[in-house]
Formats: structure tokens, C-alpha cells, sequence
């Protein structure tokens, strides 16, 4: 599976021009979502994570992304894959960013209107709106701010225009937090 920083490289060469039900593809969304996070500020962890939140669409069959009748779990999925390569500060935020959506919409009424319509589409495949007791659970989840943050980004990194970054502009940040895991 993904044993490295190659293995996830190649993942992103090989499926990243992929089409997940947005106008752009997967490694276009990937770079556009990493370049808002550097741009307002947010931390290598945030940074990275933005990048590869989507990861898990990768290992989807591509028929069954198409027809989006069924939620994955890539959250689920990219954060298991990530989490024995990177520090918590990563794979964390990857874990909650459909939680960060389903709470946005609960905690600002007009966060909904603003989706996408696969996002919307995608939000009843995934539960839905949160109750009040589901935010308030999610409040109380490790990493869940840098989740939300993670969730606007992922919002904002769905333009038509390039990013002008390649996968191989952030290498170097993603080496430095993955030597920072293997030494803790």
C-alpha cells in the first residue's frame, strides 16, 4: 500500500487527474486547497494536510465515484493511511474535515448555501447536518479548529484557474513532518 513519500507521489501521478464530482481534478484540488492554507498563514501540519485531505478518493473504484450513490469514507481512509507516516497534526484534521462540514452547516446556517453542489450532494451521503449534540462532541475532538480550517480550504480549492504549484513544492515540508513523526 502506501509504505512512503514515493508511494503517495506516485498515487498522485498515476490517479490524482481523476474527476470526484467537482469540475477540477483530484491533484488540482489538492494543490489549490495547500496553496489557500500556505496563504493565509497556516502551519506546515495544516499545510500538508490540505494537500492530501482527499487522498482517500484515490484508492476508490472510479465507476462508483462517478455515480456518488454511497459515501466512502475517504476521511476514514486517508487518515488511516496517513497516520503511520505523519504526526497527529495531519492525519487528525484529515479524519474530521466531512465532521468540519457537517458542523459548519449546523453552527452557520449559510455555510450550506455556499457548497458545491457534490458537496451538498456528497453531505447526505455523510449523515447530513449535525444535531447541537454532534457539534458539541465535535468541539471536543482533538484537532477539530484546524479541521474546520482544513474544511474551508477544501471549499475555496475548487476553482477553475491552475494553481501554478506542482506535488513536488511541498515535498520537502511533507519529508520534514515525516522525520518529526519518526523521532517522536
Amino acid at each position: 500500500m502506501i509504505a512512503g513519500l514515493d508511494d503517495i507521489e506516485k498515487l498522485y501521478f498515476s490517479r490524482g487527474g481523476l474527476y470526484y464530482g467537482e469540475g477540477i481534478t483530484q491533484i488540482e484540488h489538492a494543490l489549490q486547497s495547500a496553496e489557500l492554507a500556505q496563504v493565509h498563514g497556516g502551519s506546515e501540519s495544516l499545510i500538508v494536510a490540505a494537500l492530501l485531505h482527499d487522498i482517500g478518493h484515490l484508492f476508490e473504484n472510479e465507476e462508483d465515484v462517478a455515480d456518488g450513490k454511497f459515501d466512502d469514507r475517504h476521511e476514514a481512509i486517508g487518515a488511516k493511511v496517513l497516520a503511520g507516516l505523519f504526526p497527529e497534526s495531519v492525519w487528525r484534521p484529515v479524519a474530521l474535515h466531512v465532521a468540519a462540514k457537517r458542523y459548519l452547516c449546523f453552527i452557520e446556517p449559510q455555510y450550506w448555501a455556499g457548497l458545491s453542489e457534490a458537496s451538498k450532494k456528497s453531505l447526505e451521503l455523510q449523515g447530513g447536518t449535525f444535531t447541537q449534540e454532534q457539534a458539541r462532541a465535535f468541539e471536543r475532538a482533538p484537532y477539530w479548529r484546524e479541521a474546520v480550517l482544513l474544511r474551508r480550504f477544501d471549499d475555496m480549492g475548487k476553482q477553475d484557474e491552475m494553481s501554478g504549484r506542482c506535488f513536488a513544492d511541498y515535498l520537502p515540508m511533507m519529508r520534514k513532518l515525516r522525520a518529526d513523526a519518526a523521532a517522536s
